[in-house]
């Protein structure tokens, strides 16, 4: 498990195909896929979170 903070070579890939998707969002668009995705990381960090506990 990679816990350095580095990101591996697939993530890297994901990271530039995602770099070219926003590319050209206006800044509403933009607004809205980055609140929606601290929603998800939200959602994420609280179903890790629950499954920890039930460890």
């Amino acid at each position: 498990m990679n816990i350095s903070g580095d990101l591996s070579l697939e993530q890297k890939f994901k990271m530039q195909v995602f770099r070219e998707q926003v590319k050209h969002l206006s800044q509403e668009e933009a607004q809205q896929y980055l609140l929606e995705v601290l929603r998800q990381g939200m959602v994420k960090d609280n179903l890790l979170r629950n499954w920890i506990k039930k460890s």
